[in-house]
Parts: structure tokens; C-alpha cells; sequence
């Protein structure tokens, strides 16, 4: 893939205004077949680079345990997760493989996805401490690595979305570097953002937050 994930400020305070819920209602909301694709735009920040890095493809999980990441812009990328193993191809170059016990956070990814996709609440649990408030039109997930080689890389993730549409997934790694990125619908207003201001506010928006 802490005893308390550090979310920002201002989720914190819209927690304490929204109606529990349960993370297993959420799960119910988006559970699909194992079919499923998703566009995504996302956005990296890290004191390694001087502007932010965006980045839009798409997700597709063609199998329960298969998922591909394929990026189109800035550059053409197809990372392909399976049987434990990570494959990937960019043109002009040969394909590479490796093991997911090399990159937890892409192994995170995987049973992230094919958690929440199966509406899995034991799975979920099994890798991450789970945290859930808002409603159903309208919700947070917080996740915290119980796997300590992902937890060496990742801090937390939240999970923002409204209904069955999981819309922002925002992760927090040890090195304070920060990644949104914008799934489904929310992708839409993405489009002519670039600032991490304005990206935050698209992904808060994504489950009601406020500004």
C-alpha cells in the first residue's frame, strides 16, 4: 500500500460538521464488475520539482487482478499490475518488469483498486487503518498503511468522492511529497488547471468540502 493519518486542516473541520458514516456503506456504493475504466488527471507535487507535474490517461482494471495505468499526456506510458508483478512499456524503449515487493506503493495501488472496486471492506482493512465520515452524496476515506514497507513510502491516502463515483484520491508520502488525482467526472474541470490551489479545491469539491 500511523495511528492517525495527518489530513489537512480544513477536512478535519468539515468532519466534525458531517453526519457519520460507514466505510463499508461507501464500499457498497462503488462496488462494480470487474470490468471497469476510469479517466484520471494527476497532479505531483515535491520539492524536487520546480512546478507541479500533470499528468491525464486512464485507469482500466480488465480482470480482478489486473490493473493498468495508461498515461497519455505529457508522455505515453502503460504501467500494467498482475500476479505480483509490474510491467512498463513506453515507446522506443524496451518493456520493463519488476516486482511489486520493489514498489509497494504500486502494490498499495492494486489492492487499493480491487478493494474498493469489489466493495472488499475485510480487504481494505486487511492493508490499511480506515477512517470514514460525510454522507452518501457526499464522503471521505482516509487510509493508513498497515503494510510497513508501504508505509515507509506512504503516509496516508484520502479517498474523496459523492454516490458510487470514488472522484480525488490524495496521497501524502513520508517524504511530505504530495499527489492528487482526479478520477471519473471530476477530470472534466481539470482540464485548464495547473495551480496545486486550484487542483486542492477540485478535489475538496469532489465530496462537498468547502474551500
Amino acid at each position: 500500500m500511523l495511528a492517525c493519518l495527518l489530513a489537512p486542516a480544513a477536512v478535519m473541520a468539515q468532519a466534525a460538521r458531517a453526519e457519520p458514516i460507514d466505510s463499508g456503506q461507501v464500499l457498497r456504493q462503488l462496488a462494480q464488475p470487474a470490468a471497469a475504466r476510469t479517466p484520471f488527471v494527476e497532479l505531483r507535487e515535491s520539492e524536487l520539482l520546480d512546478t507541479p507535474l500533470k499528468i491525464s490517461g486512464e485507469y482500466r482494471r480488465l480482470e480482478d487482478n489486473t490493473l493498468i495505468r495508461e498515461v497519455v499526456s505529457p508522455y505515453a506510458e502503460t504501467t500494467t499490475l498482475k500476479d505480483g508483478r509490474a510491467t512498463v512499456e513506453r515507446a522506443g524503449r524496451s518493456p520493463r518488469s519488476f516486482s511489486l515487493s520493489r514498489a509497494p506503493e504500486l502494490a498499495g495501488l492494486q489492492d487499493t483498486f480491487g478493494a474498493l472496486l469489489a466493495g472488499d471492506r475485510d480487504a481494505l482493512e486487511e492493508n490499511f487503518a480506515v477512517g470514514a465520515w460525510g454522507a452518501a452524496d457526499g464522503w471521505t476515506l482516509t487510509m493508513a498503511p498497515r503494510d510497513r514497507a508501504l508505509a515507509r513510502r506512504v503516509q496516508g491516502i484520502s479517498l474523496f468522492g459523492a454516490g458510487d463515483e470514488l472522484r480525488c484520491i490524495e496521497t501524502l508520502g513520508t517524504d511530505d511529497s504530495l499527489q492528487r488525482t482526479l478520477l471519473g467526472s471530476a477530470t472534466v474541470a481539470a482540464a485548464d488547471v495547473d495551480s496545486a490551489e486550484d487542483f486542492e479545491r477540485l478535489c475538496r469539491a469532489s465530496a462537498g468540502h468547502a474551500d
